[in-house]
């Protein structure tokens, strides 16, 4: 789907703007949500505030992915699980290279808890996003997120699983893993990093 620019409101301040404006002029809140940080520092108020002008928005454009992503991000962060995954799944539907709508997705999958205590078929979707992810971009944090998925749940619950969690987190480590990813990644997560992880 080609990329096209949908009018709604700043959440801030109501002035009208396009989702083509990153940044609104007048009270300078970003408009255009893609990635985890740019809703990290908000308060679920000022969340709640975005996620209801692009709500707006999506009344008369359900399709937009820069619209579902922006949003999806905003129930993410607020842990509002169930609303975020149908987001991040229209935003596939309308995009499906972007390998970060992959990987949030498999995040929102777990709902904030720990891998070990999902369903196994939860964890065959959410291993099944996150080797989509890496296949469109191999980066070392989502190489690190499967060697989680793989420990707490595979390792822990003594799956005979090929790779296996070190095979992937040594993966994570060549390709440049750092300690600000396992941080992210685990502050989005919602749980405490394994000590086996570290």
């Amino acid at each position: 789907m080609a990329y096209q620019v949908v009018d709604l409101e700043c959440p801030g301040c109501g002035k009208p703007i396009t989702t083509a404006t990153r940044q609104c002029p007048q009270c300078f809140r970003e408009i255009v949500i893609s990635t985890f940080n740019s809703v990290s520092g908000m308060s679920p108020l000022d969340l709640n505030k975005q996620a209801s002008a692009y709500r707006k928005a999506m009344a008369s454009n359900p399709d937009d992915q820069t619209l579902n992503m922006s949003i999806a991000f905003c129930y993410l962060k607020l842990k509002l699980y169930d609303k975020a995954i149908p987001c991040f799944e229209k935003a596939i539907e309308d995009n499906f290279d972007n390998s970060e709508t992959y990987f949030y997705l498999a995040i929102a999958l777990l709902q904030g808890k720990k891998a070990f205590l999902a369903p196994r078929t939860v964890i065959d979707r959410v291993e099944e996003y996150i080797q989509a992810a890496i296949m469109i971009e191999p980066k070392a944090i989502y190489h690190y997120f499967w060697a989680y998925v793989r420990y707490d749940h595979h390792y822990r619950k003594s799956y005979n699983m090929t790779p296996n969690y070190m095979q992937l987190r040594l993966q994570a480590e060549q390709i440049g893993l750092s300690q600000t990813d396992v941080d992210e990644l685990y502050n989005i997560l919602g749980v405490a990093c394994p000590e086996a992880m570290m």
